[in-house]
């Protein structure tokens, strides 16, 4: 805790680091633990903020499938296709394209 100095902590695992440090600081300060804030901040390294850049990118990208394939599969049906066909023009289950009819 660079911010407070002579305040030192350790921890073992991350999820234990803002009570160790909450308590390093209400110790040093004479406070009590719940009286500020402590917001942790790992260095990560490079590849950890790039898998998690590429998930969240997975994640838009999972979105915006699931949107498309709503609105092709009820623009199928509105042309006539059966529930089966349509689900072989997109790849999925005839089951899944009856879920889909009803999404809203």
């Amino acid at each position: 805790m660079p911010e407070i100095k002579g305040v030192f902590s350790q921890a073992r695992r991350l999820d234990q680091v803002e009570g160790m440090a909450r308590e390093a600081i209400a110790l040093m300060l004479d406070v009590a633990p719940h009286s500020f804030d402590v917001d942790v901040q790992p260095d990560l390294p490079q590849e950890v903020t790039r898998a998690r850049r590429a998930r969240s990118e997975l994640r838009k990208a999972e979105e915006s499938a699931e949107e498309a394939t709503v609105t092709a599969a009820r623009a199928l049906l509105a042309k006539g296709y059966t529930v089966r066909d349509a689900g072989a023009l997109l790849g999925i289950s005839p089951q899944r394209v009856s879920q889909l009819r009803r999404v809203s």
